[in-house]
């Protein structure tokens, strides 16, 4: 499962998720670009991965601005060199995609309340955000860095979608739609570079706590919210996901121990797609 050397390149790389998978593949002897739209990020994760002796560079790179990324590529060629592995990280759901209910119910229609969302009152400009981001925010940085992959061995792209793009979750039709958009495409790229020698497939996690949902799921005092409470039922293992919990398949499907694996989506979600509810 050896995949030494490589030059990876990872998306939302400040964010909690693929920080930690950052600095798990730096251990293996990677060499590491960080890419985050804040500046700040990327060097602070990028800083870390050079203090335990990793090869890191953070850089401030906007996934849904081609030239951005443009740049981006030139710079990881200059220090790092031509680039084998590519995690699409990037990604993010926004509340003006979201309704404020689980159900629609015929008295919300009078709803007056600041900040009420039936399905009727979503942004769409709020819901092209999201799918933007999390589609088109796949789409460009592939069209960028696979670039380097084509006619190499041990080449692939790893992207992430989400339990939402298996069944949508009540509240985020948004979010869930551009995630099964990911899935969707992880699948035609699969096929389209298959005879250029670069494999595609993605992680789908379950419910992990991150900066983006954590008050969604549990409140100021850390006990879980009524939807954290509802998500926890529905996990067979009883918890929330750990970063650490996608390390071992990131690992795996980026290795050559995963070369004749390409086109598929793995859950990693504690049982939650297994479970029925009774």
């Amino acid at each position: 499962m050896q995949i030494m050397n490589k030059v990876i390149v990872l998306t939302g790389a400040g964010g909690v998720l693929c920080s930690t998978l950052a600095m798990a593949l730096a251990k293996e002897g990677h060499k590491i670009a960080v890419l985050d739209l804040r500046a700040e990020a990327a060097n602070k994760v990028s800083k870390e991965i050079n203090a335990f002796g990793g090869i890191s560079m953070g850089i401030a790179a906007n996934v849904l601005d081609k030239k951005s990324l443009e740049i981006a590529k030139k710079e990881i060629n200059k220090t790092l060199g031509s680039i084998d592995i590519l995690i699409n990280g990037a990604g993010g759901n926004h509340p003006l995609g979201t309704t404020s209910n689980t159900h629609l119910m015929e008295e919300d229609l009078a709803n007056e309340e600041d900040g009420f969302k039936t399905f009727f009152d979503l942004d769409a400009d709020g819901i092209k955000f999201v799918f933007d981001l999390n589609f088109i925010g796949t789409l460009l940085p592939t069209q960028v860095f696979a670039k380097d992959m084509v006619g190499k061995k041990g080449c692939s792209i790893l992207n992430i979608s989400s339990m939402n793009a298996f069944t949508p979750l009540t509240k985020i039709p948004a979010y869930s739609g551009a995630k099964a958009a990911v899935s969707n495409f992880t699948q035609w790229l699969a096929v389209h570079f298959s005879k250029a020698g670069i494999r595609v497939n993605a992680l789908a996690p379950g419910f992990f706590l991150t900066d983006q949902n954590r008050t969604l799921l549990t409140t100021s005092e850390g006990k879980l919210t009524p939807r954290g409470n509802t998500i926890l039922g529905q996990t067979p293992m009883g918890r929330f996901g750990v970063p650490e919990d996608l390390v071992g398949t990131t690992k795996w499907l980026c290795s050559e121990g995963a070369s004749f694996v390409t086109g598929v989506v793995v859950p990693i979600d504690g049982g939650f797609s297994a479970f029925s509810g009774v």
